[in-house]
Protein backbone atom coordinates (compact mmCIF):
# COMPACT_ATOMS: atom_id res chain seq x y z
CA UNK A 1 0.00 0.00 0.00
CA UNK A 2 1.70 3.42 -0.83
CA UNK A 3 2.51 5.83 1.85
CA UNK A 4 -0.01 9.04 2.21
CA UNK A 5 1.03 12.10 1.15
CA UNK A 6 1.19 15.42 2.88
CA UNK A 7 1.43 18.27 0.28
CA UNK A 8 2.98 21.39 1.95
CA UNK A 9 1.48 24.41 0.39
CA UNK A 10 3.45 27.72 0.37
CA UNK A 11 4.83 30.89 -1.71
CA UNK A 12 7.22 31.85 -3.34
CA UNK A 13 8.83 35.16 -2.48
CA UNK A 14 10.11 36.46 -5.50
CA UNK A 15 10.35 34.91 -9.43
CA UNK A 16 13.48 33.50 -8.62
CA UNK A 17 11.23 30.72 -6.98
CA UNK A 18 12.83 31.45 -3.84
CA UNK A 19 11.26 30.02 -0.40
CA UNK A 20 11.31 31.29 3.04
CA UNK A 21 11.46 28.15 4.71
CA UNK A 22 13.11 25.64 2.44
CA UNK A 23 15.32 23.94 5.26
CA UNK A 24 12.09 23.84 7.36
CA UNK A 25 10.69 21.87 4.61
CA UNK A 26 13.74 19.54 4.23
CA UNK A 27 13.75 18.70 7.93
CA UNK A 28 10.01 17.74 7.76
CA UNK A 29 10.43 15.42 4.88
CA UNK A 30 13.46 13.52 6.49
CA UNK A 31 11.36 13.25 9.44
CA UNK A 32 8.00 11.98 7.43
CA UNK A 33 9.79 9.43 5.74
CA UNK A 34 10.73 7.92 8.90
CA UNK A 35 7.15 7.84 10.49
CA UNK A 36 5.96 6.93 7.11
CA UNK A 37 4.74 10.14 5.45
CA UNK A 38 5.66 11.31 2.04
CA UNK A 39 5.97 14.99 1.98
CA UNK A 40 5.68 16.94 -1.54
CA UNK A 41 6.78 20.98 -1.52
CA UNK A 42 4.45 23.22 -3.72
CA UNK A 43 2.40 26.59 -4.69
CA UNK A 44 -0.62 27.78 -6.62
CA UNK A 45 1.78 28.55 -9.47
CA UNK A 46 2.54 24.51 -9.50
CA UNK A 47 -0.27 23.35 -10.29
CA UNK A 48 -1.90 22.19 -13.37
CA UNK A 49 -5.64 22.98 -13.22
CA UNK A 50 -6.69 21.45 -15.93
CA UNK A 51 -5.08 17.99 -15.36
CA UNK A 52 -5.41 18.18 -11.29
CA UNK A 53 -1.71 17.52 -11.71
CA UNK A 54 1.00 19.23 -9.34
CA UNK A 55 4.80 19.86 -10.43
CA UNK A 56 6.04 19.44 -7.23
CA UNK A 57 9.41 19.74 -5.08
CA UNK A 58 10.39 16.89 -3.60
CA UNK A 59 13.93 16.33 -1.00
CA UNK A 60 15.96 13.48 -2.01
CA UNK A 61 17.62 13.03 1.12
CA UNK A 62 20.34 10.56 -0.23
CA UNK A 63 20.89 13.02 -2.85
CA UNK A 64 20.58 15.64 -0.41
CA UNK A 65 18.85 17.43 -3.42
CA UNK A 66 15.38 19.29 -4.32
CA UNK A 67 14.31 18.26 -7.72
CA UNK A 68 10.64 18.65 -9.20
CA UNK A 69 8.47 16.18 -10.23
CA UNK A 70 4.72 15.46 -11.63
CA UNK A 71 2.59 14.86 -8.93
CA UNK A 72 -1.25 13.82 -8.16
CA UNK A 73 -2.87 15.71 -5.69
CA UNK A 74 -1.66 14.89 -2.29
CA UNK A 75 -4.07 13.64 0.76
CA UNK A 76 -3.61 16.07 2.93
CA UNK A 77 -2.22 19.93 2.50
CA UNK A 78 -0.66 21.75 5.11
CA UNK A 79 -0.95 25.68 4.21
CA UNK A 80 1.92 27.35 5.39
CA UNK A 81 1.07 30.34 2.95
CA UNK A 82 2.10 33.78 4.38
CA UNK A 83 0.17 37.17 3.24
CA UNK A 84 2.35 39.11 0.51
CA UNK A 85 0.76 42.04 -1.33
CA UNK A 86 1.74 40.46 -4.70
CA UNK A 87 -0.09 38.20 -7.53
CA UNK A 88 0.97 35.04 -5.99
CA UNK A 89 -1.52 36.07 -3.11
CA UNK A 90 -4.30 36.35 -5.49
CA UNK A 91 -3.32 32.55 -7.26
CA UNK A 92 -3.75 31.23 -3.62
CA UNK A 93 -7.15 32.89 -3.09
CA UNK A 94 -8.25 31.67 -5.79
CA UNK A 95 -6.66 27.96 -5.22
CA UNK A 96 -8.07 27.97 -1.66
CA UNK A 97 -11.20 28.81 -3.30
CA UNK A 98 -11.45 26.09 -6.24
CA UNK A 99 -9.97 23.30 -3.75
CA UNK A 100 -11.53 23.85 -0.42
CA UNK A 101 -12.76 20.68 -0.71
CA UNK A 102 -9.76 19.00 -0.14
CA UNK A 103 -8.32 17.78 3.45
CA UNK A 104 -6.58 20.42 4.58
CA UNK A 105 -5.07 20.32 8.05
CA UNK A 106 -5.84 24.03 8.72
CA UNK A 107 -7.78 26.65 7.29
CA UNK A 108 -7.25 30.36 6.94
CA UNK A 109 -7.24 32.80 10.12
CA UNK A 110 -8.50 35.86 10.01
CA UNK A 111 -6.99 39.57 10.64
CA UNK A 112 -6.18 40.53 14.20
CA UNK A 113 -9.08 42.54 14.47
CA UNK A 114 -11.56 40.07 13.49
CA UNK A 115 -9.64 37.71 16.27
CA UNK A 116 -9.94 40.34 18.89
CA UNK A 117 -13.39 40.60 18.62
CA UNK A 118 -13.92 37.08 18.28
CA UNK A 119 -12.25 36.57 21.84
CA UNK A 120 -13.62 39.48 23.29
CA UNK A 121 -17.20 37.66 22.90
CA UNK A 122 -15.79 34.66 26.02
CA UNK A 123 -15.54 35.51 28.82
CA UNK A 124 -12.92 33.22 29.33
CA UNK A 125 -10.56 35.52 27.41
CA UNK A 126 -11.33 39.41 28.10
CA UNK A 127 -8.93 39.70 31.03
CA UNK A 128 -6.39 38.67 28.88
CA UNK A 129 -7.17 40.93 25.89
CA UNK A 130 -5.32 44.84 25.79
CA UNK A 131 -8.17 47.46 24.67
CA UNK A 132 -8.09 47.76 20.83
CA UNK A 133 -9.61 49.58 18.18
CA UNK A 134 -9.59 50.06 14.55
CA UNK A 135 -7.15 53.27 13.87
CA UNK A 136 -10.10 55.08 11.06
CA UNK A 137 -7.88 58.28 11.45
CA UNK A 138 -6.02 60.50 14.01
CA UNK A 139 -8.47 61.20 16.38
CA UNK A 140 -8.78 57.31 17.59
CA UNK A 141 -5.37 57.50 18.10
CA UNK A 142 -5.69 60.63 20.09
CA UNK A 143 -8.35 59.44 22.27
CA UNK A 144 -6.35 55.71 23.11
CA UNK A 145 -3.65 57.67 23.82
CA UNK A 146 -6.29 60.00 26.49
CA UNK A 147 -7.40 56.35 28.26
CA UNK A 148 -3.74 54.83 28.00
CA UNK A 149 -0.29 56.49 28.16
CA UNK A 150 1.41 53.95 25.58
CA UNK A 151 -0.13 52.17 22.46
CA UNK A 152 0.65 50.11 19.53
CA UNK A 153 -0.21 51.13 15.65
CA UNK A 154 -0.40 47.14 14.15
CA UNK A 155 -1.43 46.78 10.25
CA UNK A 156 -4.54 44.28 10.90
CA UNK A 157 -2.80 42.04 8.16
CA UNK A 158 0.61 42.44 8.99
CA UNK A 159 3.52 40.10 9.32
CA UNK A 160 7.36 40.17 11.22
CA UNK A 161 6.98 43.49 13.34
CA UNK A 162 6.42 45.43 10.03
CA UNK A 163 5.12 48.87 10.01
CA UNK A 164 4.62 49.02 13.91
CA UNK A 165 4.46 52.39 15.65
CA UNK A 166 5.02 52.68 19.76
CA UNK A 167 3.10 55.84 20.70
CA UNK A 168 3.85 56.99 24.68
CA UNK A 169 2.38 59.97 26.41
CA UNK A 170 5.10 61.33 28.40
CA UNK A 171 3.80 63.53 31.53
CA UNK A 172 4.93 66.24 29.64
CA UNK A 173 1.62 65.65 27.36
CA UNK A 174 4.32 65.14 24.19
CA UNK A 175 4.24 62.16 22.24
CA UNK A 176 7.29 59.99 22.17
CA UNK A 177 7.07 57.87 18.43
CA UNK A 178 9.25 55.25 17.92
CA UNK A 179 8.56 51.75 15.48
CA UNK A 180 9.72 49.55 12.04
CA UNK A 181 8.54 50.51 8.31
CA UNK A 182 7.20 48.12 6.45
CA UNK A 183 11.03 47.18 5.42
CA UNK A 184 11.36 46.15 9.44
CA UNK A 185 13.81 49.30 9.58
CA UNK A 186 14.23 50.98 13.00
CA UNK A 187 12.47 54.45 13.12
CA UNK A 188 14.68 56.54 14.84
CA UNK A 189 12.63 57.83 18.03
CA UNK A 190 10.61 61.77 17.31
CA UNK A 191 9.11 63.46 20.58
CA UNK A 192 6.29 65.61 19.05
CA UNK A 193 3.50 67.48 20.47
CA UNK A 194 -0.09 65.92 20.54
CA UNK A 195 -1.41 68.62 17.87
CA UNK A 196 0.99 67.27 15.32
CA UNK A 197 0.02 63.99 15.89
CA UNK A 198 -2.45 64.31 13.09
CA UNK A 199 0.27 65.08 10.28
CA UNK A 200 2.62 62.75 11.79
CA UNK A 201 0.23 59.28 10.80
CA UNK A 202 -1.05 61.00 7.81
CA UNK A 203 2.23 59.45 5.88
CA UNK A 204 1.22 56.00 7.38
CA UNK A 205 -2.29 55.65 5.61
CA UNK A 206 -4.43 54.34 7.84
CA UNK A 207 -7.57 53.68 6.45
CA UNK A 208 -5.71 52.27 3.15
CA UNK A 209 -3.82 50.16 5.07
CA UNK A 210 -5.88 49.02 8.02
CA UNK A 211 -4.18 49.61 11.54
CA UNK A 212 -5.35 48.48 14.99
CA UNK A 213 -4.62 50.83 18.00
CA UNK A 214 -3.42 48.70 20.79
CA UNK A 215 -3.14 49.08 24.31
CA UNK A 216 0.41 48.94 24.90
CA UNK A 217 1.85 47.08 28.11
CA UNK A 218 5.38 48.41 29.33
CA UNK A 219 7.68 45.49 29.18
CA UNK A 220 11.18 46.73 28.51
CA UNK A 221 13.77 45.46 30.17
CA UNK A 222 16.46 47.06 32.28
CA UNK A 223 18.88 46.75 29.25
CA UNK A 224 16.30 49.11 27.98
CA UNK A 225 15.12 46.27 25.66
CA UNK A 226 11.38 44.96 24.75
CA UNK A 227 10.60 41.47 25.31
CA UNK A 228 7.58 38.94 25.09
CA UNK A 229 7.14 35.62 25.04
CA UNK A 230 6.04 32.84 22.34
CA UNK A 231 3.45 29.89 22.87
CA UNK A 232 3.59 27.47 19.93
CA UNK A 233 0.35 25.25 20.83
CA UNK A 234 0.19 22.30 17.93
CA UNK A 235 -2.46 18.94 17.16
CA UNK A 236 -0.56 16.08 18.54
CA UNK A 237 -0.28 12.55 16.99
CA UNK A 238 -4.00 11.91 18.42
CA UNK A 239 -5.86 14.65 17.34
CA UNK A 240 -5.75 16.78 21.00
CA UNK A 241 -4.34 20.43 21.51
CA UNK A 242 -0.84 20.15 23.18
CA UNK A 243 1.83 22.77 23.99
CA UNK A 244 4.89 22.36 22.40
CA UNK A 245 6.60 24.88 24.09
CA UNK A 246 7.37 29.14 24.86
CA UNK A 247 10.29 30.72 24.63
CA UNK A 248 11.05 34.54 25.49
CA UNK A 249 11.77 37.03 22.69
CA UNK A 250 14.43 40.35 23.58
CA UNK A 251 14.35 42.74 20.68
CA UNK A 252 17.49 44.35 19.27
CA UNK A 253 18.71 48.00 21.01
CA UNK A 254 15.93 50.69 19.88
CA UNK A 255 13.71 48.10 18.61
CA UNK A 256 9.73 48.45 19.69
CA UNK A 257 9.37 44.77 18.77
CA UNK A 258 11.05 41.42 19.41
CA UNK A 259 10.85 39.77 16.05
CA UNK A 260 13.53 37.07 15.33
CA UNK A 261 13.32 38.36 11.81
CA UNK A 262 13.86 42.43 13.25
CA UNK A 263 17.32 41.53 15.04
CA UNK A 264 15.48 40.27 18.29
CA UNK A 265 16.78 37.02 19.76
CA UNK A 266 15.63 34.13 21.85
CA UNK A 267 15.80 32.53 25.60
CA UNK A 268 13.89 30.21 27.77
CA UNK A 269 10.67 31.81 28.90
CA UNK A 270 11.62 30.74 32.47
CA UNK A 271 14.97 32.24 32.59
CA UNK A 272 13.69 35.30 31.36
CA UNK A 273 10.46 35.05 33.75
CA UNK A 274 13.05 34.54 36.65
CA UNK A 275 14.37 38.07 35.69
CA UNK A 276 11.34 40.01 35.03
CA UNK A 277 8.44 39.34 37.63
CA UNK A 278 8.69 40.40 40.86
CA UNK A 279 7.69 37.78 42.57
CA UNK A 280 9.63 35.03 41.83
CA UNK A 281 7.32 32.40 43.38
CA UNK A 282 4.89 33.17 40.60
CA UNK A 283 6.56 32.08 37.82
CA UNK A 284 5.73 28.46 37.58
CA UNK A 285 1.83 29.77 38.19
CA UNK A 286 2.12 32.06 35.22
CA UNK A 287 3.34 29.47 32.64
CA UNK A 288 0.79 26.93 33.60
CA UNK A 289 -1.98 29.86 33.34
CA UNK A 290 -0.18 30.83 29.76
CA UNK A 291 -0.28 27.38 28.81
CA UNK A 292 -4.02 26.30 29.97
CA UNK A 293 -5.08 30.19 28.48
CA UNK A 294 -3.25 29.48 25.07
CA UNK A 295 -5.05 26.16 24.30
CA UNK A 296 -8.46 27.33 25.10
CA UNK A 297 -7.68 30.12 22.59
CA UNK A 298 -6.64 27.49 19.65
CA UNK A 299 -9.97 25.59 20.68
CA UNK A 300 -12.39 28.34 20.77
CA UNK A 301 -10.88 29.55 17.07
CA UNK A 302 -10.99 26.31 15.93
CA UNK A 303 -14.46 25.92 16.50
CA UNK A 304 -15.22 29.08 15.05
CA UNK A 305 -13.37 29.27 11.94
CA UNK A 306 -12.27 25.69 11.20
CA UNK A 307 -9.81 23.16 11.48
CA UNK A 308 -6.74 24.15 12.35
CA UNK A 309 -3.07 22.37 13.55
CA UNK A 310 -1.06 24.71 15.37
CA UNK A 311 -0.90 28.47 16.45
CA UNK A 312 1.24 30.55 18.24
CA UNK A 313 0.45 33.33 20.73
CA UNK A 314 2.45 36.31 21.43
CA UNK A 315 2.38 37.17 25.40
CA UNK A 316 3.26 39.64 26.94
CA UNK A 317 3.76 39.26 30.86
CA UNK A 318 3.59 42.54 32.84
CA UNK A 319 5.50 43.08 36.32
CA UNK A 320 2.39 41.68 38.18
CA UNK A 321 2.37 39.05 36.33
CA UNK A 322 -0.51 39.28 34.25
CA UNK A 323 -0.80 37.82 30.96
CA UNK A 324 -1.59 39.92 27.78
CA UNK A 325 -2.62 38.31 24.11
CA UNK A 326 -0.39 40.41 21.82
CA UNK A 327 -1.95 38.72 18.78
CA UNK A 328 -2.28 35.34 17.39
CA UNK A 329 0.22 33.71 14.38
CA UNK A 330 -1.58 30.69 12.34
CA UNK A 331 1.81 30.49 10.11
CA UNK A 332 4.36 30.18 13.18
CA UNK A 333 8.34 29.67 12.87
CA UNK A 334 9.76 27.42 14.63
CA UNK A 335 13.65 28.93 14.96
CA UNK A 336 12.25 30.70 18.11
CA UNK A 337 13.02 27.08 20.15
CA UNK A 338 16.49 26.68 18.41
CA UNK A 339 17.71 29.87 19.24
CA UNK A 340 16.48 29.84 22.69
CA UNK A 341 18.04 25.87 23.17
CA UNK A 342 15.35 24.59 23.37
CA UNK A 343 16.13 21.50 21.14
CA UNK A 344 13.17 18.96 22.25
CA UNK A 345 10.59 21.92 21.44
CA UNK A 346 11.84 22.16 18.52
CA UNK A 347 11.72 18.91 17.50
CA UNK A 348 8.35 18.51 18.49
CA UNK A 349 7.66 21.81 16.36
CA UNK A 350 8.63 20.13 13.59
CA UNK A 351 7.11 16.60 14.05
CA UNK A 352 3.96 17.48 15.62
CA UNK A 353 1.82 19.01 12.33
CA UNK A 354 3.43 15.34 10.19
CA UNK A 355 2.21 13.12 13.59
CA UNK A 356 -0.83 15.07 13.01
CA UNK A 357 -1.44 14.57 9.33
CA UNK A 358 -1.02 11.00 9.61
CA UNK A 359 -3.70 10.73 12.67
CA UNK A 360 -6.27 12.82 10.40
CA UNK A 361 -5.27 10.48 7.52
CA UNK A 362 -6.26 7.31 9.53
CA UNK A 363 -9.51 8.85 10.70
CA UNK A 364 -10.30 10.04 7.21
CA UNK A 365 -9.84 6.23 6.05
CA UNK A 366 -11.68 4.68 9.07
CA UNK A 367 -14.41 6.91 8.04
CA UNK A 368 -14.31 9.17 11.51
CA UNK A 369 -13.12 12.20 10.29
CA UNK A 370 -15.23 15.28 11.18
CA UNK A 371 -15.43 19.11 9.48
CA UNK A 372 -14.70 21.49 12.80
CA UNK A 373 -15.67 23.96 10.91
CA UNK A 374 -19.93 24.84 11.65
CA UNK A 375 -19.90 28.07 10.23
CA UNK A 376 -18.98 27.14 6.22
CA UNK A 377 -20.11 24.52 3.66
CA UNK A 378 -16.46 23.31 2.98
CA UNK A 379 -16.53 19.42 2.94
CA UNK A 380 -13.01 17.39 3.87
CA UNK A 381 -13.81 14.74 1.52
CA UNK A 382 -11.53 11.83 0.42
CA UNK A 383 -8.96 12.20 -1.80
CA UNK A 384 -8.35 9.24 -3.13
CA UNK A 385 -9.65 10.33 -6.47
CA UNK A 386 -7.12 13.11 -7.04
CA UNK A 387 -4.31 10.40 -5.42
CA UNK A 388 -3.98 7.75 -7.37
CA UNK A 389 -0.59 7.56 -7.06
CA UNK A 390 1.78 8.86 -4.14
CA UNK A 391 4.86 10.32 -6.85
CA UNK A 392 5.32 9.94 -10.29
CA UNK A 393 8.29 10.54 -12.48
CA UNK A 394 8.78 13.49 -14.77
Amino acid sequence: MPQPVLGILTLYLNENGMLEERDIYRKMTIAGRKLGLDIIIFTPQDVNYKQNRIHALIYNEASKKWSRKWTAFPHMIFDRCRIQRTYRFDQLLQFRSRYSHLNFLNRPLRNKWTIHRTLMKDSRFKSYLPAAHIAENAQVVSEMLRKHPLIYLKPINGTGGRGILRIERKKSGNLLIQGRDQARRIISPQKINSASLSGYLSAWDLKGTRYIAQQGIHLKLPSGRVHDYRMLVQKNGEGVWSVTGCAGRVGPAGSVTSNLHGGGHAVPMTELLQQWVSDASLVKEIEVDAEQFSINVAKHLEQVYGRLCELALDLAIDRKGQIWLLEVNPKPAREVFAQAGEKEAYHQAIIKPLEYALWLYRQKRNGKAKNTNNNNNSSLTNMDALSKSTIDSA
